[in-house]
C-alpha cells in the first residue's frame, strides 16, 4: 500500500480465511483446495480483478490463481489454492485495475451504438499491444503472444466492418490469454496471512475406538472373576478393524488404574473384587501417565500393537486424560498440583450431577511450569513408542495457554503428530481450542437429528469455520448414546453412519457400533453397562448378520476413492421437498483433483427409519460444472444402480431397502 493511505489504490478488504485478524493461523492440509476470498473494488465503473497468491515456508510464491467474482454486485472474489507440502505458509490477495475488462465492456456498447467507434478500436489495439509486449513475471507463452498480436492486426484492419474488428479483440482466444496473464494496473497487495499446512490425515481420516482390555477378556468361572484382555489380544482384532477400512485405531487410556474409590459397573460407588475400574482414573503404585496397566502388558506389547497396526495400514491414537486417581504418584510427589479444599481433602472431579470420586483433576495455577514440563515429557514417551495421534479428554477444563504451549512444542519437534479435541462445550471454547492448534475437534453432530438441524450444521462446519475447526463426526462415543439411536435400530445406525462418514472428512465409531448396541442406561443418554467400568467382550461373528460392518467398510472405501469426500469446504446443502430428506453435494473440479478428473458425489438420506419418503432434490448442475440442459449419469455407489439425473430429481427411499442414495455424477 502507498504511504499515508489505509486501503491502497485498489481496496482489498475482508480477506478470508483469517482468524482473529491473523492472530491465529488458518488451517489446511497438503492437497486441500483452500478457498481464499476477499472483497475487491475501486471508485467509478472501471473493472477490477483479483489474484490469490500462496507462499511456501521458505518465502517463495508457489502458486497463484485468478479470483472469480462469486457475488456479482457485492465485489466478493474467490479462488482455491492447493498447498503442496507441510509447514507454515502464508497467502495474500492482490487487487488490480483490469484495463482489458474495462475496454471490453465499453467497446462492446459503444461500437454497437456507433459511438467513438474508431477511437475504441484503436484503444483496444494499443491495449493488446501492451499486453503482448510484457516480459518478466508477466511473460506470456508464445502462443498467447501470437493470439494477441493477431487480434491487434484484426482491430486495425480497416477493410473489415467495425463489428468484425471488435470481434477480433473480444475473441475467446484473447479472453483466455488475458485470463491466464491479465494486465494488472494499480496493483495493491493485502497483508500476508498465516496458513498452517498439515499432513492429509489431519483433515481426512476414519477412527475406530476400542478399550483394549475388552478385546479377549473372559470370565474365569473357577476363580469367579474376569480376566482382562491384553494389548496382545487386542492386536488380534486389528485385521478385522483394518478390513472395514479404518485409518486410525484409537485406544482409551492404557495406564495403571487406581484402587481408591474405584468405580463399579455403571459408575456405582462400590467395586467388587475383579472389577477393572475406569481407565480414566489414572495412576497406581504401578505408575502414572507414562506407564502401562500391568494387566494389559508391557511396553514391548504396546510396541507390538503399534507395529501390527502399521503393517495393516493404520496409525495408533492414544487417549490423553490429564487427571489422576488418588493413587497416582503425582498426588504424593506434587500435592500442589491439585486443589485442596477447606477440610484438607483433595477435590475430586465433578460434572453435576455426575461425580467422579475416583478422579482428581489437576490444578494448573500453583505450578504451571512444573505441570507443563511433566506433561510434555509424558507425551514424548508415547510419541517415542509410535503414537502419532492423541485424543485429548476434556481439554476445555485446562488453561488455553497451557495447550497453546504444548501444541506448539510438539508441532515444532513432531509435525506429524495430530491432536483431536474432545470438547463438547460452549462454542467459544471449542473454536478457540481449534484456533490455538488442535488439529481436529469433536462436534455437536451427535445431537443434530432433524432435517433443519443437520442442514444448518453441515453448512456451518463446512463454511468459514472450517478454516480452523476441522470437525470429527461421531454417531456415538463410549459416553454418549443419543436418543435417535436408542429407538431406531439398524436403520437408524445406518443413517447416522452415512451422515457422519460422508458429511465430514474425519469421522469415527466406538467399538460395538457394528452390533447396534442401543440399550440406554435409564435416565442417561449413554449405553447400559458402560464399558468405562467393566469388561465388554463382543461376539463379532454376529456383525455379519446385521450388516452395519459391511456398510462401514463400503463408506470408508468410498471416502478413499472419491477425492471430493476427503475435502471439507466443498460441501453444499441441496434443497429437498420432504421434511425427512437431507441432501448435500461434495464437488471437486478437475483442476484441484489429484486424479485430474472432476469428482462430484451427491448424498440423499432418509432420516425417517420407519417410513418411505419421496420428494424432489434440486441440483444446480451449472455450479457443478455440468450442462444443465443435458441429463447426467448418476451412478449409485451403494446400490450399483444407474440413473439419469437433471436439475430436479425425484427420489424415493424405502428404509427397509436402503437408507440413502450416494450418487457419483458423471457428464455423459
Amino acid at each position: 500500500m502507498s504511504p499515508g493511505t489505509s486501503v491502497g489504490r485498489i481496496p482489498v478488504i475482508d480477506v478470508s480465511p483469517v482468524a482473529e485478524a491473523g492472530r491465529f493461523p488458518a488451517k489446511a492440509v497438503v492437497g486441500e483446495a483452500v478457498p481464499v476470498r476477499a472483497t475487491v473494488f475501486r471508485e467509478g465503473h472501471d473493472a477490477v480483478g483479483a489474484t490469490a497468491v500462496l507462499t511456501d515456508p521458505s518465502g517463495i510464491d508457489r502458486t497463484s490463481a485468478r479470483m472469480v467474482d462469486i457475488a456479482p454486485g457485492l465485489d466478493r472474489f474467490e479462488a482455491r489454492l492447493v498447498p503442496t507440502s507441510t509447514g507454515d505458509w502464508t497467502f495474500r490477495v492482490e487487487g488490480w485495475s483490469d484495463p482489458y475488462g474495462t475496454w471490453a465492456h465499453d467497446a462492446a456498447i459503444k461500437v454497437e451504438a456507433g459511438v467513438d467507434v474508431e477511437l475504441m478500436l484503436t484503444e483496444g489495439a494499443l491495449l493488446l499491444e501492451r499486453a503482448a509486449a510484457r516480459t518478466g513475471t508477466d511473460a506470456m507463452s508464445r502462443a498467447s503472444v501470437r493470439v494477441l498480436r493477431e487480434a491487434v492486426i484484426g482491430l486495425r484492419d480497416v477493410r473489415d466492418t467495425p463489428q468484425e474488428r471488435l470481434s477480433a479483440g473480444l475473441s475467446d482466444a484473447v479472453h483466455a490469454a488475458l485470463a491466464a496473464h491479465p494486465l494488472r494496473d494499480m496493483l495493491t497487495r493485502s497483508e500476508a496471512y498465516p496458513l498452517t499446512v498439515d499432513r492429509p490425515l489431519a483433515l481426512a481420516g476414519s477412527w475406530y475406538e476400542l478399550f483394549p482390555r475388552s478385546q479377549g477378556a473372559r470370565f474365569d468361572a473357577a476363580a469367579g472373576k474376569w480376566i482382562s484382555g491384553t494389548l496382545r489380544t487386542a492386536a488380534l482384532d486389528l485385521p478385522r478393524i483394518a478390513g472395514m477400512g479404518f485409518d486410525v485405531v484409537y485406544l482409551t487410556p492404557v495406564h495403571p488404574i487406581g484402587e481408591t474409590h474405584r468405580k463399579g459397573p455403571n459408575n456405582s460407588l462400590f467395586a467388587d473384587l475383579g472389577d477393572p475400574g475406569s481407565p480414566y482414573a489414572i495412576g497406581s503404585p504401578a505408575g502414572g501417565h507414562d506407564a502401562i496397566e500391568p494387566t494389559l502388558g508391557t511396553f514391548d506389547d504396546f510396541d507390538a500393537f503399534v507395529a501390527t497396526a502399521r503393517d495393516l495400514g493404520m496409525e495408533v491414537a492414544l487417549d490423553i486424560a490429564l487427571q489422576c486417581s488418588p493413587d497416582h504418584p503425582w498426588v504424593t510427589e506434587h500435592p500442589d498440583w491439585f486443589t485442596t479444599r477447606a477440610d484438607g481433602t483433595i477435590a475430586y472431579a465433578e460434572n453435576p450431577p455426575k461425580k467422579y470420586q475416583d478422579i482428581y483433576p489437576l490444578n494448573f495455577d500453583n505450578d504451571p511450569e512444573g505441570i507443563y514440563t511433566e506433561i510434555r515429557r509424558v507425551l514424548q514417551v508415547w510419541i517415542d513408542h509410535g503414537v502419532t495421534l492423541f485424543r485429548v479428554d476434556n481439554p476445555h477444563t485446562k488453561p488455553l495457554d497451557f495447550w497453546a504451549r504444548i501444541l506448539a512444542s510438539v508441532r515444532a519437534a513432531h509435525p506429524e503428530v495430530i491432536f483431536l479435541s474432545e470438547a463438547f462445550t460452549r462454542p467459544a471454547m471449542m473454536q478457540t481450542l481449534a484456533k490455538i492448534g488442535f488439529h481436529q475437534s469433536y462436534t455437536y453432530f451427535t445431537w443434530r437429528n432433524t432435517k433443519e438441524e443437520i442442514e444448518e450444521y453441515l453448512a456451518e462446519v463446512s463454511g468459514e469455520q472450517g478454516a480452523w475447526l476441522r470437525p470429527a463426526f461421531w454417531p456415538t462415543t463410549h459416553d454418549i448414546l443419543p436418543p435417535y439411536l436408542q429407538t431406531t435400530g439398524v436403520r437408524g445406525f445406518a443413517v447416522r453412519a452415512i451422515l457422519a462418514a460422508l458429511g465430514s472428512p474425519t469421522w469415527g465409531i466406538y467399538s460395538g457400533y457394528e452390533l447396534v448396541e442401543d440399550v440406554p442406561r435409564p435416565g442417561v443418554d449413554e449405553q447400559i453397562d458402560n464399558e468405562k467400568y467393566e469388561f465388554k467382550p463382543r461376539d463379532w461373528s454376529k456383525a455379519d448378520g446385521i450388516g452395519i460392518n459391511l456398510l462401514l467398510g463400503r463408506l470408508n472405501e468410498l471416502r478413499r476413492t472419491h477425492p471430493a469426500l476427503q475435502q471439507l469446504r466443498n460441501l453444499r446443502v441441496l434443497p429437498t421437498s420432504d421434511d425427512a430428506l437431507v441432501a448435500f453435494v461434495k464437488h471437486l473440479d478437475a483442476k484441484h483433483s489429484p486424479t485430474g478428473l472432476a469428482d462430484t458425489v451427491v448424498v440423499v438420506v432418509n432420516l425417517d427409519p420407519w417410513t418411505t419418503r419421496e420428494g424432489i432434490v434440486e441440483l444446480d448442475l451449472h455450479a457443478l460444472g455440468l450442462d444443465p440442459d443435458h441429463p447426467v449419469v448418476a451412478h449409485d455407489v451403494l446400490s450399483g444402480d444407474t440413473y439419469e439425473w437433471g436439475s430436479s430429481v425425484w427420489v424415493r427411499l424405502d428404509p427397509m431397502v436402503r437408507a440413502a442414495h450416494v450418487v457419483h455424477l458423471v457428464a455423459p
